[in-house]
């Protein structure tokens, strides 16, 4: 009698087991490889990595954006298209910071050690829940196609987009119907063990998010409230340094200028309030809880940034690029980007 009832007992768990296994596999083809990035990299403006930046290298203890920001570009600390607040913090920003960093312990601006200087950087970094690093020129990647053909896990992606609505910076190639909504910056970087040959970026954002119980924009628009002007720094332009100037900006005849006087600072760091347009909007739309503003409107004419007339589409096959230690080989992972051997 034992036996019958434990023969039925193991049967209905093998059933049971085979009934569950398709779901199980589904949910594991629809996650992202442990330790790979989100869909949506975390919002970090421009601002707020500086007040950090800037007390981990005990140059400023301020709260205020534009005064870290000054600090921090009086000493060469700066982007290389300089500190704009409410600029998110993408690859290549966060790695043109770091040499920067680099050269300004090289100089002696700054009074630490690199390895020290380096250490307190990551750390911030950290503290930011980005896991971002640089590549260096000493091996060659294995010349895989890098292509959306390549990136993983598409369910689970288009599953994002439309439970937690459309990233502002995500490493994973878009769904076709949201392609055109974003610029391609074929800025090669690691994100902790995985190595993306870039990132996408959306061309107009305005997004308002709740940090710290406090409000911070995340925006490439920027409203000169006395000429009634609106400003937009072009991702793509911004990568290849034919953007607005910022805080802290070497050369700023190098970039586009403004027309205004100090626009620098009066029109890409003041007050995120004002650069919000006046005038009735829709409701925000939502992603992870955040509140998300649409772009700027209420007639404002929108200053022109160059874009060449050129599409930038992902890199295909027999790409060299190299990554952060030598003779290291890579082949695309089963979580994003391309994974160490």
């Amino acid at each position: 009698m034992k036996r019958l009832i434990f023969g039925k007992t193991v049967m209905f768990a093998a059933s049971l087991f085979l009934l569950l296994m398709p779901s199980m596999a589904l949910a594991q083809g629809g996650q992202v490889k442990p330790g790979a990035p989100p869909v949506e990299q975390p919002l970090v403006s421009e601002g707020d990595f500086a007040v950090s930046l800037g007390a981990a290298l005990a140059v400023t203890t301020t709260d205020d954006e534009v005064e870290a920001e000054s600090q921090l570009g009086e000493l060469g600390i700066a982007p290389r298209n300089g500190w704009i607040a409410d600029y998110p913090v993408t690859p290549d920003v966060l790695i043109e910071l770091q040499n920067s960093l680099v050269e300004a312990t090289a100089s002696g601006k700054l009074s630490l050690s690199k390895d020290e200087a380096q250490k307190r950087f990551n750390d911030v970094v950290a503290e930011f829940g980005l896991a971002l690093k640089p590549f260096t020129a000493d091996t060659i990647y294995e010349p895989t196609a890098a292509s959306c053909e390549n990136y993983p896990n598409p369910a689970m992606v288009e599953k994002s987009y439309t439970s937690e609505g459309v990233p502002v910076v995500t490493y994973y190639c878009p769904p076709p119907e949201y392609y055109n909504l974003y610029a391609w910056v074929p800025y090669p970087f690691w994100w902790s063990d995985l190595w993306f040959p870039g990132f996408f970026i959306l061309n107009d954002f305005h997004r308002v998010v709740h940090r710290h119980r406090r409000v911070v924009v995340i925006t490439n628009h920027f409203n000169d409230v006395r000429s009634h002007r609106v400003f937009r720094v072009d991702p793509v332009e911004r990568f290849r340094g034919k953007t607005f100037a910022g805080i802290g900006v070497s050369r700023p005849k190098n970039f586009i200028q403004t027309g205004v006087p100090k626009g620098e600072r009066t029109i890409f760091n003041t007050p995120g309030a004002q650069r919000v347009p006046a005038g009735g909007t829709p409701p925000p739309a939502v992603r992870g809880g955040e509140r998300v503003s649409p772009v700027p409107r209420g007639g404002e004419r929108i200053a022109p940034a160059p874009r060449g007339g050129e599409r930038i589409s992902p890199p295909s096959g027999g790409v060299r690029t190299s990554p952060p230690s030598g003779g290291v080989r890579v082949s695309p992972p089963s979580g994003g980007g391309r994974e160490r051997r």
